[in-house]
């Protein structure tokens, strides 16, 4: 069976994989070189495979979200394909105009079918992008499809609140009794104009689940906590023009008043564990992707510059999940490449708040969510694996791949439990509890 994956990062690049799924042994080959966003997949015959996909980057090629280019792929013995084994060249073909596909309710009634001929009652659960625990044991989510949800140390489900897209984090209030959370709207192309539904900022309560205080901002708006208090950041996604920035208290009521207000082109930079709000701002409004630095906003509504984010002159670098640590920030990310991610490309750093480097580590894949206990750095890839570094040196403490019941799978998000255990949200809906230690 051939799946193809993929979507835009949000940056540059459209990143996926065409998957091969042996569908006896349940082995999987992810067959494409280099990543790309698979927009389609069709067997033409038992040896020829059509491939649409979306063009690598936008930095190039501005039309590439309405584009895509299609190519057929033949193979004698599809079963026999390894790993990367299908470069650039076999997929070289002329862009064309295309709209793209939603075939998630395709998707579902496939899965429905599935589960209808295995006899079984599949419940749809999809990416889980945030994990909480609280002082008494539960296990806070937010996941698509469900702004919020709580479970009992039982694994009994306590309450849920859907939504239609659902939420994206999760940041609890400092006296523990309630939550905020997050939701994304994407866009929908109709009649030639892209419409999108409000967007849903709410506070809620970790014992009952109810709703207490709703705000809709009119675009997404990140979560940056510190110090008892949030930052609301607007997305408008307008390039070259200043992003709104709001700061609450987080423990009071989401319409008293602001506490400052800035115009910046900010990049998201939410820091776990902050001790006051970290902001990752690009200065240059030519170049707001490029130049960026991380800044920290004082108790007195002062946004002060830290150190670039960068710390390789000649690397360009796309931010990813962070965690302060005693004085100093771990933080992840991407190195740009006009050719995709390089091997060595996706790093973990840790840096002092005045920007020296204390330790990177260097891999091939992306993280994807990190969290510390104070000793230990534990990092989830896209690839699947699990590492813990050492929070002195970066040195690896042990490497896993994630996997349940024999299947493996994707950490989207992870926490360390205030009880000392990891809480992982997976890429398929699952919420796992691990001890710190492979």
């Amino acid at each position: 069976m051939a799946v193809g994956t993929g979507r835009y990062d949000g940056g540059y690049f459209f990143e996926g994989e065409l998957l091969l799924i042996h569908l006896d042994s349940g082995d999987v080959v992810s067959a494409l070189q280099y990543p790309r966003e698979v927009l389609g997949v069709e067997w033409r015959s038992e040896t020829a495979l059509r491939l649409v996909l979306a063009p690598c980057d936008d930095w190039e090629n501005p039309q590439a979200h309405e584009q895509s280019h299609a190519a057929v792929v033949a193979r004698s013995d599809w079963g026999a394909v390894e790993q990367g084994s299908i470069g650039a060249e076999e997929l070289a073909a002329p862009a064309e105009p295309v709209v793209q596909p939603d075939h998630s309710t395709e998707a579902r009634r496939f899965l429905a079918d599935l589960a209808a001929s295995a006899g079984r009652q599949w419940s749809v659960r999809r990416r889980v992008w945030a994990v909480e625990g609280t002082e008494d044991g539960r296990v806070l989510a937010a996941l698509d499809g469900v702004l919020a949800e709580s479970w009992l140390p039982s694994g009994d489900l306590q309450w849920a609140v859907e939504d239609e897209e659902g939420g994206r984090q999760l940041v609890l209030a400092s006296d523990g009794t309630s939550v905020w959370t997050n939701a994304e709207r994407r866009g929908r192309r109709k009649g030639g104009r892209w419409e999108t539904s409000a967007p849903r900022l709410a506070r809620i309560a970790v014992d009952t689940g109810q709703v207490l205080e709703t705000l809709s901002p009119g675009v997404f708006t990140v979560l940056v906590a510190g110090d008892r208090r949030t930052i609301l950041r607007p997305l408008d996604g307008r390039r070259k023009r200043p992003e709104r920035l709001l700061m609450f208290d987080l423990d009071g009521p989401v319409d008293g008043p602001e506490v400052s207000r800035f115009d910046l082109f900010n990049h998201p930079f939410a820091v776990r564990r902050a001790s006051r709000p970290y902001i990752l701002v690009g200065t240059d409004p030519d170049k707001p992707h490029r130049d960026k630095w991380v800044t920290a906003l004082d108790a007195d509504g002062t946004l002060r510059r830290l150190f670039p984010h960068s710390w390789v002159p000649e690397e360009h670098h796309f931010g990813g999940p962070a965690v302060e640590i005693e004085q100093s920030l771990v933080y992840a990310g991407t190195a740009y490449h006009g050719q995709g991610l390089q091997p060595g490309g996706a790093y973990v750093v840790r840096r002092s708040l005045n920007g020296s480097v204390q330790w990177q580590h260097r891999t091939d894949h992306p993280a994807t969510a990190l969290d510390t206990d104070g000793d230990t750095v534990y990092v989830a890839y896209n690839s699947g694996t699990l590492t813990a570094l050492d929070a002195n040196d970066g040195s690896v403490r042990w490497h896993t791949e994630l996997k349940v019941d024999g299947a493996p799978t994707t950490a989207l998000s992870l926490a360390v439990a205030p009880q000392g255990h990891l809480l992982i949200g997976t890429v398929d809906g699952r919420i796992l509890e691990c001890p710190a230690w492979p």
